[in-house]
């Protein structure tokens, strides 16, 4: 059907020059309709799911709730993201860098591994907690009709045959779960539910991906009481549990004739002798929708394949229900922590060597600063504690972050070479620069970019060494997960991982120490340009000097040039043969060892070598084969191994958000400077928008295209920035803003633009 936008505009180009006016306020008009989810991107269940990690999700950045059926209970696995028992981890601060070196040089890396790694496997802490459950007795209420979660608002609904009805929602600004039963003709029963922490593992054991028992804790079972008033049923369930912490839930409903309204809340405890329990609860229904309605403005996008933007939109809806810029980063789990009677897989901890990382890629892009600082501000609040652990382990002044930490910033170890990593850092500065870059915020470079960076440059200069060729190498060098947990992991020439995040790190510190008008600013050059040149060969690039990839392999570490540091450009001639060797190469070597985020991730890789049908199979991939219905990333592939050996199934969330990231990079990319607009679209893909995506230098790019027209591109600048643009077409107009100022060159615009101005680009081919 032809839209009013093409029957106005479809190839008539002198009525554009005409009427200039008319064109920018319908443009206007079109690039600001309402950015709401649809109904077709809603999760819809024929029955209520029967497993928590296909739970309905709903979360809030801290309170977090699975909503699913086990055997005669509809069930409410709840959690709070504090839940942490963060005791240090036994042996970790008897190990420092000196003596990996060392006893690398003897042969003994068996005594290195007993130190670092096998702690994590064998205690049960410190690690993510699970909360408490609610569980209702539906037995009577029939079969069910439908179950579904509504994203543009972020409320759960199920209805029974028998006609009642269940809805819930955690609300998005407040501090607690809401929940309401409409047209009960049977009795209401509610039971608060503890985990089992006495209760010996049906699992006898488990380990770190499969979740170790809860009994290992050693905590003694917490008391759980219930009250009857006029006023309500009212349930706590008060946990102690490691040193001073504690938790308590707190459950509250009232029954009114054939309606039932409650809530929940979970209260995390840091000191018991300071402890005064909150009966304030929040939980306004507007705030929430208010909250979701801006959330979901911020962009939007709509793409011809149902499947892709289904997933895009519910990768999003998680997004908004993990990340707070006063939350701690996006862990493995998050705020859905296993409710199996174990612990999470990994501990829920936070993973400095991808999962972090890759969890907030799509923040920047979908115009979402305000949560994507939930990470650096976490930086910035346990820089002391990585600090202190810098200076112990690799005995130098300045900043490193260890690559598997507790929720407070301490190293919980694992295979070193990773948990450990010397160049940890790098990466995380990234999200450093990407939030200042992608804001233009003044005060927060000032404030916090600077500062970071100046810390982060101090401990790495410290760290490299002239080799007797005058080039700078690390005393060890690694990239996850080569060789796993083996000795061969570690690398005495550096990496193309490590790098990758060495020369981004100092790319982006010159920057920032430019514009502060740093002293060191003539080191960090001289640094720069004595880091070595990436291991390239036929096959593209290597994993280091010497050594190339040799088979498949779940992380890209060796690919990070390509994405996500951007240090090669497919737009230069050298680039574009070491890029398309490399992902040719992989090809090779194929999939067979990959999990879900390596999918995902490769989206972007092929979307950065403009191999637009390969991104665009690799999302069809992850969303048709590696999540479960509720769309969690499951890790493994769950259609029997079609495209993975790896068919398990522990949920984690990074996968979910790098896909995200890869249709972003389908649709617009920034690279040196340059904005790209529909770089990588498959031809099939007619009729495309997408509003108001960012990009570095704090422009906000929408773009149109229909019946296989690129249409039109609006530009608004929210700092004073120069923008320099490849537009999806040759000929054009300009409205919204006059130039005359406008340069041209090779395909690439530029233009100096003040905050607030817009620029409207239509095609005029």
């Amino acid at each position: 059907m032809e839209t009013e936008f093409e029957r106005l505009f479809g190839e008539d180009e002198n009525m554009i020059l005409r009427n200039k006016l008319f064109l920018l306020l319908l443009l206007s008009a079109f690039y600001s309709a309402s950015a709401q989810p649809k109904p077709f991107h809603n999760l819809q269940f024929s029955s209520i799911p029967t497993r928590w990690d296909e739970g309905i999700p709903l979360g809030n950045g801290i309170l977090g709730a699975l909503i699913w059926q086990k055997e005669n209970e509809l069930r409410f696995s709840l959690d709070n993201v504090f839940l942490w028992d963060d005791r240090p981890m036994p042996k970790i601060d008897s190990l420092d860098f000196n003596m990996v070196q060392q006893k690398l040089a003897a042969n003994d890396y068996r005594s290195i591994q007993q130190l670092g790694d096998e702690p994590y496997e064998a205690n049960p802490a410190p690690t993510k907690i699970p909360g408490a459950a609610l569980e209702i007795n539906i037995a009577a209420y029939g079969k069910v009709k439908t179950a579904s979660l509504d994203l543009a608002t972020a409320i759960a609904h199920i209805e029974w045959e028998s006609g009642t009805r269940m809805e819930s929602f955690i609300s998005a600004s407040g501090n607690a779960g809401l929940f309401h039963f409409y047209d009960l003709d049977k009795e209401f029963e509610l039971e608060l539910i503890p985990p089992a922490y006495q209760q010996l593992d049906p699992g006898k054991g488990g380990n770190s991906v499969q979740g170790q028992g809860l009994e290992q804790l050693g905590y003694k079972q917490g008391k759980l009481t219930k009250t009857i008033t006029a006023a309500g049923i009212h349930q706590t369930y008060f946990q102690k549990c490691f040193g001073k912490t504690a938790y308590q839930v707190t459950v509250f409903y009232k029954i009114k004739g054939r309606q039932v309204d409650g809530y929940w809340t979970i209260q995390w405890i840091t000191d018991l002798s300071l402890f005064k329990e909150n009966k304030r609860i929040d939980s306004g229904r507007a705030t929430h929708l208010t909250w979701w309605k801006k959330y979901w403005n911020a962009s939007s996008l709509s793409v011809p394949d149902s499947t892709i933007e289904k997933q895009y939109y519910r990768e999003l809806y998680k997004f908004g229900s993990v990340a707070r810029s006063f939350t701690p980063p996006i862990s493995l789990q998050a705020i859905w922590t296993a409710d199996n009677g174990r612990l999470p897989p990994w501990k829920g901890d936070l993973h400095h060597d991808l999962n972090t990382q890759l969890s907030y890629w799509p923040g920047y892009t979908a115009n979402h600063l305000e949560l994507t600082a939930g990470y650096t501000n976490w930086l910035w609040k346990t820089r002391v504690t990585n600090r202190k652990w810098t200076k112990q382990y690799f005995e130098v002044e300045g900043i490193n972050v260890p690559g598997v930490t507790t929720i407070s910033g301490a190293a919980m170890g694992g295979w070193i070479q990773y948990s450990m990593s010397p160049t940890t850092i790098a990466w995380l500065a990234q999200h450093v620069y990407w939030q200042y870059k992608f804001s233009l915020d003044p005060n927060f470079l000032k404030n916090t970019c600077y500062p970071y960076f100046k810390d982060a440059e101090r401990y790495l200069t410290a760290m490299l060494k002239q080799d007797k060729n005058g080039q700078l190498q690390l005393p060890l060098s690694s990239s996850p997960e080569i060789h796993d947990n083996d000795a061969r992991a570690w690398f005495t020439t550096m990496t193309n991982y490590d790098l990758a995040l060495l020369k981004s790190f100092y790319s982006y510190c010159v920057e920032v120490y430019t514009l502060n008008k740093d002293q060191r600013l003539n080191l960090v050059e001289i640094t720069l340009l004595q880091l070595p040149d990436f291991a390239v060969n036929e096959k593209g690039l290597s994993v280091a000097k010497g050594e190339d990839q040799q088979g498949s392999h779940r992380h890209l570490s060796p690919y990070m040039a390509i994405y996500p540091m951007q240090l090669l450009d497919i737009h230069k001639p050298a680039d574009s043969t070491i890029i398309n060797n490399s992902v040719r190469w992989i090809e090779k070597l194929g999939t067979r060892e990959w999990c879900g985020y390596s999918f995902s991730w490769m989206a972007s890789v092929y979307a950065k070598a403009l191999e637009s049908k390969k991104a665009l199979q690799m999302l069809q991939i992850f969303a048709s084969n590696f999540v479960s219905t509720n769309s969690f990333h499951l890790n493994g592939d769950q259609r029997n191994g079609e495209y993975s050996s790896y068919t398990y199934r522990p949920f984690t969330l990074e996968g979910n958000f790098a896909f995200a990231q890869g249709l972003h990079e389908i649709l617009l990319q920034c690279q040196d400077g340059v904005v790209s607009v529909f770089p990588a679209l498959p031809e099939e893909w007619k009729d495309v928008y997408f509003n108001d995506l960012r990009t570095m230098d704090a422009f906000l790019v929408s773009a149109q295209r229909s019946n296989g027209i690129n249409r039109s591109v609006k530009i608004r600048a929210t700092q004073d920035a120069t923008l320099t643009c490849r537009l999806p077409f040759r000929h054009y107009s300009i409205s919204g803003m006059k130039t005359n100022t406008l340069k041209e060159y090779n395909g690439v615009i530029s233009q100096k633009m003040k905050k607030g101005q817009v620029m409207i680009f239509t095609n005029l081919d």
